[in-house]
C-alpha cells in the first residue's frame, strides 16, 4: 500500500519516470522511513498501469535507452484518495518485536549466554539507529528546500521522536545489560 500511495501521490505533482520517482524518494530519504525499495517503484508502476491507475504519458529516448514517463489517470486519482484515507485509519504503532522476544528469552535461565555478545549486538543496533537518524535529518533538510508545510513539519517531528525514543530505550537496555554482566562476573 505504501508504495502505491507514494507513487500515485508523486504522479499527482507531474508526469514522471520511475527513476525520477526513485530520486525524489531518495533525496528526501522518504524511501528509508517508508521502507520503499527502488525495484518496488518499477513493479508498482507496471501494476498500476495494468490496473488503469496510471498510463504512459510519453516515452523519452536517449541513445539506445528509453524511459516511460507516467501520469496518473482519473481512476488513479480515486485510488489515491482511498489509499490516503486508509493510511490514516491503519494503526501506526510498530513494536520492535524481535527485541522484545529476545528480552523475554533473557528472562529465562540462560547460563550459556554470554551477555557481552548481547551487549555488542545492542551497540551495533544503536550505531545503526544513530546513522539512520542522521541520514533522516539530512533528508529532512534537503526536503525543506523544496517544500516545508505544516504536515511535513509534523511528520518530521514525529519521526525524530520515534528515533529518540528507540535510541533512549536501547541506551537504557545497554546499561541494564552491563550491570547484569558485571554481576555475573
Amino acid at each position: 500500500m505504501m508504495t502505491r500511495l507514494m507513487v500515485l501521490g508523486l504522479l499527482r505533482l507531474k508526469p514522471m519516470s520511475g527513476y525520477e520517482i526513485q530520486q525524489l524518494l531518495q533525496v528526501s530519504q522518504s524511501d528509508q522511513w517508508a521502507g520503499i525499495l527502488p525495484g518496488s517503484i518499477y513493479h508498482a508502476l507496471k501494476k498500476l498501469d495494468k490496473e488503469g491507475l496510471v498510463k504512459i504519458h510519453s516515452v523519452e529516448t536517449t541513445g539506445n535507452r528509453s524511459k516511460a514517463i507516467y501520469e496518473i489517470t482519473e481512476q488513479g486519482q480515486d485510488e489515491y484518495k482511498q489509499l490516503l484515507i486508509q493510511a490514516f485509519t491503519s494503526p501506526s504503532t510498530v513494536l520492535p518485536t524481535d527485541l522484545y522476544t529476545g528480552l523475554s528469552m533473557l528472562s529465562l535461565p540462560n547460563p550459556a549466554i554470554d551477555l557481552s555478545d548481547i551487549i555488542n549486538a545492542v551497540q551495533i543496533q544503536l550505531s545503526q539507529l544513530h546513522r539512520q537518524w542522521h541520514q533522516m535529518k539530512t533528508g529532512i533538510e534537503q526536503k525543506k528546500q523544496y517544500s516545508n508545510n505544516i504536515f511535513q513539519q509534523f511528520t518530521f517531528e514525529q519521526i525524530n521522536k520515534q528515533y529518540m525514543l528507540q535510541i533512549e530505550s536501547l541506551e537504557q537496555l545497554l546499561e541494564i545489560l552491563k550491570q547484569q554482566n558485571s554481576l555475573r562476573s
